[in-house]
């Protein structure tokens, strides 16, 4: 891992841009005298790391007192762009606003998230690895992000993880869907009753599906990015419940 830069922002958090490999990421850490836990925080799917309601999301959650992470998937940000990962989102796009039924939309997105899904989770276990051989993080680590698919996988195969904050969730892919029976750390699933992009009753169903014996569901009125700003001090409180 090579730090490429660093700013101490108003609030006290440094912000340090870094590249492992390929792979270009983040990490935010509070001013503190001794290791802090980890967040891994996803963005939604094609969207950079830079994403400002992420940047927003990370620095609350560091100046609470964790180090907070993301890095840019593949085709994603920073990184080279796919051909055929473009073409996927520019169907799904199309699909959703011409409002097919969901499941007519599920042949698309599998063939988008699938493989993106795949190819993501050895790259977010390799930058866990390196980050906690940072003497400023310990743990334990948490996961937060709008990329519910991800975050399955990773809750599944990552020991490390013991709590997860899952945002919107209704397009998962199949195999994905499958796997939430397997998670089963604390969990806190935030659904927007009126997202005109996450079918409400797939949701829903995600969220039954859960392994874990202790789950939460917020759910509050609105559009995708009309998420109250109290939700993000909730998700905070959830943080401070499991890896303080």
């Amino acid at each position: 891992m090579h730090f490429t830069s660093e700013q101490r922002l108003d609030d006290g958090v440094l912000a340090r841009d870094f590249t492992l490999g390929e792979i270009p990421g983040t990490l935010w850490t509070p001013a503190s005298d001794a290791p802090v836990p980890l967040v891994l925080m996803a963005h939604n799917n094609g969207l950079p790391k830079a994403d400002p309601r992420l940047v927003a999301r990370a620095r609350h959650t560091a100046a609470r007192g964790y180090a907070v992470a993301t890095i840019d998937a593949a085709g994603c940000g920073d990184r080279p762009r796919s051909a055929a990962a473009e073409q996927a989102r520019a169907d799904l796009r199309r699909a959703v606003q011409a409002g097919r039924p969901a499941d007519e939309l599920d042949e698309i997105f599998e063939s988008l998230v699938g493989p993106l899904v795949a190819g993501a989770v050895p790259e977010w276990r390799a930058t866990l690895d390196a980050l906690l051989r940072l003497p400023d993080i310990g743990g334990p680590v948490g996961y937060s992000g709008g990329w519910a698919a991800l975050g399955i996988r990773l809750a599944v195969a990552e020991p490390r993880i013991v709590a997860a904050g899952f945002f919107a969730g209704g397009y998962v892919p199949r195999a994905q869907r499958e796997e939430a029976r397997q998670v089963t750390v604390p969990l806190l699933f935030l659904l927007q009753w009126d997202d005109e992009g996450n079918p409400r009753r797939r949701a829903l169903d995600l969220f039954d599906a859960f392994g874990s014996k202790e789950k939460t569901l917020h759910a509050n009125l609105g559009g995708h990015t009309g998420t109250p700003s109290f939700e993000l001090e909730d998700s905070c409180r959830f943080l401070d419940r499991h890896l303080k």
